[in-house]
């Protein structure tokens, strides 16, 4: 037995997987193959059997969820082949297939991997030793045509067959066995309104097969496409352009995200995060007369629909539109756009069918500006974006060879709201507290800015982190994570124009702010009559004025998003004692911490709580200690720079050193939801300074 358990704990990678890893992965990194965690493949062979020490026959598919381009062998799902094929014999038919599903976990070899996926059928029950599944633009534009069938066989000939659209599961895995059976000369088949499936004896055939069949596709519809396959240019509906176009998106944004986030506000307590793209096949989708009528008819890849709703919000103004009517519209539009999906699920639930998910748009656009899309998080709201150009290269290809036709609607009901897909939104890991967010923290490439920039995006929320350093900033974002967590944008806060392009930044990198962190500061230690006025200026330019401008341009943005929102003022101790050597700093601290109170009163209407933190001795990693102030305050106290930390700790009531990631714990409580009903407020956090004491 212990011979046994060190044989399977130091056994190598199994060669067949080891070789659909490579093919998944080859397929996945090219976005003409499939998109992002669309399609499966699979492989069959053998291994020896622990228990028994015999060899049993395997089926290694990609589990549930999975993205091909990243796929890891703990991402497949691992099956007994001779288990999941004896699963004919049981089959209830088609009214009944989502219950195999489940019967697959009866069919699993060993432990761990991914949970299988509803394609498994079509992986297990077809013949052949690979077997790849594929959502490629090219392919899905062949079968989303209205003579999708015609074409299959005057672009493949006879190896490629065609199959009617069918939900995936089961059933489907039955009727791709049997045309496999009944065609051997066939590589693979074009499945009507979904995408392509495709085979081989060997990983390399399979591969091949599926890359043949792509760009057999990809050449017809270059040679044989109709030259304006969106009809004819709308006039006045070409791109802006890039600078104009941006400025407008940037200005549309928080409405929009507004407008995606009600119900998910309402249902959740939480918004959506958002995505912006101008890319030119949006912008040429959008510049021609058939866009209307093509969003209308909505994608078709049940991939696509699935994360970007059956069809798009479409703001019917052409580019020039004023931003105002613009807005005006598209709030008239978000209220024919829920009635209209609201009919849908009306017209197709049953009692069974999960309830309404939301009303919402998922995907928005704007002609001669672009297009914004929306998810529970910065990835899941690019991949959406995502899949809609993929759709529109569908639509391309399909308008181009026939007329895009996608999948019946009922049909588009039974994927969306379907049971299996309930449950895997069910089995989702419960979100952080700050998940959906947008949080903008200025100062914040070092000291108390990146700690709370650090300790926000841990909890949940998209970062921006500002700050005068452009270089700084993008290093301490990078630390932080992908740009689907942290982006680093620069800004003098002192600048109203650059306290507005960095707001832009921030609503076209997420869609919008939520949470607004005034942290940028600097010091000059300095008696009363060794202050110059530009000392003067300097302090309250950064401090005073720069939260001011941060302020109101970020509290514009919330109200446009009718989202509520927070404002943090990270203060200080000096904004109530009164110290010697620091009149500038200590002023310019006090203005900032009436502008919490003022704020919280001004702004309380619009659900905008405005709070404030002050600290104290936060001599780890501040930017303000290393540039000078710490030397000169340790002169005051004559002490030694290096223990100033440590003289500030003794001075205090805990005596304790007060560090950044203090600040940030502080910072994040006033932000969380058990302190909804709290504006208006200071926190000290400088260990008890009974001179700061707020009376």
């Amino acid at each position: 037995m212990t011979t046994m358990s060190q044989s399977t704990a130091e056994s190598s990678t199994n060669p067949t997987v080891a070789a659909l890893i490579a093919r998944s992965n080859r397929l996945g990194a090219d976005p003409k193959n499939t998109n992002y965690a669309g399609g499966n493949t699979s492989a069959k062979g053998s291994e020896t059997d622990p228990v028994t020490g015999e060899s049993v026959e395997l089926l290694w598919v990609k589990g549930s969820g999975g993205d091909l381009g990243t796929l890891q062998e703990k991402g497949l799902a691992v099956l007994r082949l001779d288990r999941m094929r004896s699963l004919v014999d049981v089959y209830p038919g088609v009214d009944r297939e989502d219950e195999m599903v489940a019967a697959f976990d009866y069919c699993l070899h060993g432990k761990g991997g991914a949970a299988p996926s509803i394609d498994t059928a079509m992986h297990g029950l077809v013949d052949a030793a690979h077997v790849d599944h594929l959502h490629p633009d090219s392919g899905i534009a062949i079968a989303t045509s209205a003579d999708g069938e015609k074409l299959t066989e005057t672009v493949f000939g006879d190896k490629v067959v065609w199959v009617p659209w069918r939900r995936p599961g089961f059933q489907l895995g039955l009727d791709i066995a049997a045309i496999k059976a009944d065609n051997p000369q066939a590589i693979g088949c074009i499945l009507g309104g979904h995408g392509i499936t495709a085979w081989g004896d060997t990983s390399d055939e399979a591969e091949q097969n599926s890359l043949w069949i792509i760009r057999t596709a990809e050449a017809y519809i270059a040679e044989h496409s109709r030259p304006e396959p969106f009809g004819p240019a709308l006039d006045g509906y070409a791109a802006l352009p890039e600078a104009e176009r941006r400025a407008k998106a940037a200005a549309l944004a928080p409405t929009i995200r507004g407008i995606a986030s009600q119900d998910a506000l309402s249902n959740l307590g939480r918004g959506m995060v958002g995505h912006f793209t101008d890319a030119d096949v949006v912008l040429d989708f959008l510049a021609h007369a058939e866009h209307p009528r093509l969003a209308e008819l909505g994608t078709s890849c049940p991939d696509h629909f699935l994360r970007t709703k059956v069809k798009p919000l479409v703001l019917d103004l052409p580019a020039d539109a004023s931003v105002e009517d613009s807005v005006a519209r598209l709030k008239e539009l978000a209220v024919s756009y829920r009635e209209d999906y609201q009919g849908y699920y009306d017209r197709h639930a049953t009692p069974e069918s999960p309830a309404i998910r939301g009303a919402d748009p998922l995907i928005v656009l704007v002609p001669g500006v672009g297009m914004f899309s929306f998810g529970k998080d910065k990835q899941t709201a690019r991949v959406a974006g995502e899949f809609y150009v993929n759709a529109i290269n569908v639509m391309r290809g399909a308008e181009g060879l026939s007329t895009y036709a996608p999948i019946d609607e009922s049909e588009k009901f039974r994927i969306e709201y379907w049971a299996l897909e309930e449950a895997k939104l069910q089995r989702m890991p419960k979100p952080k507290p700050l998940a959906t967010r947008v949080a903008l923290v200025t100062g914040a490439a070092s000291g108390i800015g990146k700690a709370t920039a650090e300790k926000l995006a841990a909890e949940g929320a998209c970062v921006v982190i500002a700050d005068l350093s452009l270089e700084n900033a993008q290093a301490a974002a990078a630390e932080i994570g992908s740009t689907d967590v942290a982006v680093g944008v620069h800004v003098d806060v002192s600048d109203a124009d650059a306290v507005q392009a960095m707001v832009d930044a921030a609503v076209l990198a997420f869609g919008g702010v939520d949470l607004v962190v005034n942290n940028a500061g600097l010091s000059l230690s300095r008696s009363l009559l060794e202050t110059t006025e530009k000392d003067w200026d300097l302090q309250h330019d950064v401090m005073a004025k720069g939260s001011f401008l941060v302020a109101k341009v970020t509290a514009k943005v919330m109200i446009e998003q009718e989202m509520g929102g927070d404002i943090v003022y990270i203060s200080s101790k000096n904004s109530i004692f009164a110290g010697p050597n620091n009149v500038a700093y200590g002023a310019a601290k006090a203005d900032q911490a009436h502008q919490v109170r003022l704020l919280a009163a001004e702004l309380g209407e619009h659900g905008i709580k405005v709070n404030g933190v002050n600290p104290d001795g936060v001599v780890q990693g501040s930017g303000i200690f290393a540039s000078g102030w710490g030397a000169n305050r340790a002169a005051v106290y004559g002490v030694e720079e290096k223990d100033l930390g440590k003289f500030y700790a003794q001075r205090t009531i805990l005596k304790r050193e007060v560090l950044p990631g203090n600040i940030a714990n502080a910072v994040f409580v006033l932000c969380s939801a058990e302190l909804s009903h709290t504006t208006g407020l200071h926190i000290p956090v400088d260990a008890g300074v009974a001179a700061a004491f707020l009376r």
